[in-house]
C-alpha cells in the first residue's frame, strides 16, 4: 500500500471548502428561491443589481463585472430581456459593440427586490453572529479575489 493510500483514510470529505461552500451555497439557494419576487435566479438578481450600479455597460464587462463566463451572462441576458427587464442599445464609439442597461420595469421591480435581497443575506447568515457573519463575509471576499 502507498503513503497516497493510507492518507485517503483520513481525507474528511465534510472539513473540505469546496464540499462546505457546496452546501453552503444549496442553503442559500434555497431560501433565495423561497423568497425573491418574480421567481428570479440569483444569477438573474446579481446581473439586475450589477445594471443598477454600473448603468450601460457592455455585455462582456457586466459578466467580468458580476462573475460569471460568457456562455452564463448570455443565458442571462436573454432571459432577462425577454422579461423586459434589460435595454439593448449599439455603443457610439464601437458599433460592433452593444451596450445593456435596465429598463424602467427592471429599476421599478428593483425597489422591492433589493430589500428581499438583504432578507436573504439575513436568513442566510443567521446561523451566525454578527461578528461571525462579519468574518465569514471578509473571508469569501478575500479567497474570491483572483490571485495575479
Amino acid at each position: 500500500m502507498s503513503s497516497t493510500e493510507d492518507r485517503s483514510d483520513d481525507y474528511n470529505l465534510d472539513s473540505q471548502i469546496g464540499y462546505l461552500l457546496r452546501r453552503a451555497q444549496q442553503r442559500h439557494v434555497s431560501i433565495f428561491a423561497e423568497r425573491m419576487l418574480e421567481g428570479l435566479t440569483p444569477q438573474q438578481f446579481t446581473v439586475l443589481v450589477r445594471l443598477k450600479q454600473m448603468g450601460k455597460i457592455s455585455q462582456n464587462e457586466l459578466g467580468r463585472q458580476a462573475g460569471m463566463d460568457q456562455a452564463t451572462i448570455n443565458g442571462v441576458v436573454q432571459r432577462l430581456s425577454k422579461r423586459g427587464y434589460i435595454k439593448k442599445s449599439p455603443s457610439p464609439t464601437d458599433k460592433r459593440m452593444v451596450l445593456l442597461e435596465p429598463t424602467e420595469d427592471a429599476l421599478a421591480a428593483m425597489h422591492d427586490m433589493i430589500p428581499v435581497g438583504r432578507d436573504i443575506t439575513n436568513a442566510t447568515l443567521a446561523p451566525l453572529s454578527a461578528d461571525e457573519a462579519d468574518m465569514l463575509q471578509s473571508l469569501l471576499k478575500k479567497i474570491s479575489e483572483p490571485t495575479i
